[in-house]
């Protein structure tokens, strides 16, 4: 650590040294190129997760059942499959993508919240601003495609390649 009979010189080293240690790669341009070492932007598109439904776990009936599929005995003896209701509503999700069954819970319950927020908010979900998002930036790279073609065409008819 720093003490108090450090120059200033030191302690500009030692913060170096920490941000080499955190980010070798960003330091290595900051010294060669003499850029800023964190550039923070907002992002173009961004999600709104303000109405993303909350779920508690008083809400929730869980059950481990026995999974169906590959997997042989691994799979047939072991109940790790987990049926997670939402007391709530009556939504139902039934989880069986790993092995694992903590890692079929926390995705039963991922897979739950995204269930619900599509109930819930329909067209303010979290998918369909995502869908809306990607339909948006197809339309945009097809008005780029379209232009730069009209753009060629025009250039081949002024220079007479047609």
């Amino acid at each position: 650590m720093i003490s108090a009979t450090h120059s200033r010189k030191d302690k500009r080293f030692y913060k170096e040294a920490l941000l080499f240690r955190m980010f070798p790669r960003l330091f290595f341009n900051f010294i060669k190129q003499k850029i800023p070492v964190l550039v923070c932007s907002a992002p173009k598109h961004t999600l709104d997760f303000s109405k993303v439904p909350k779920i508690h776990e008083h809400e929730l009936s869980e059950q481990f059942v026995r999974g169906s599929g590959p997997g042989g005995s691994a799979v047939n003896k072991n109940a790790n499959c987990v049926v997670l209701t939402h007391i709530p509503s009556g939504v139902i999700v039934k989880c069986h993508l790993s092995r694992c069954q903590d890692e079929n819970r926390k995705l039963a319950r991922e897979m739950l919240i995204k269930k619900l927020d599509e109930a819930v908010n329909g067209e303010d979900s979290i998918s369909c601003q995502k869908k809306l998002l990607r339909e948006n930036k197809l339309k945009k790279s097809e008005y780029k495609r379209k232009k730069k073609a009209k753009l060629k065409e025009e250039w081949k008819k002024r220079e007479g390649l047609l």
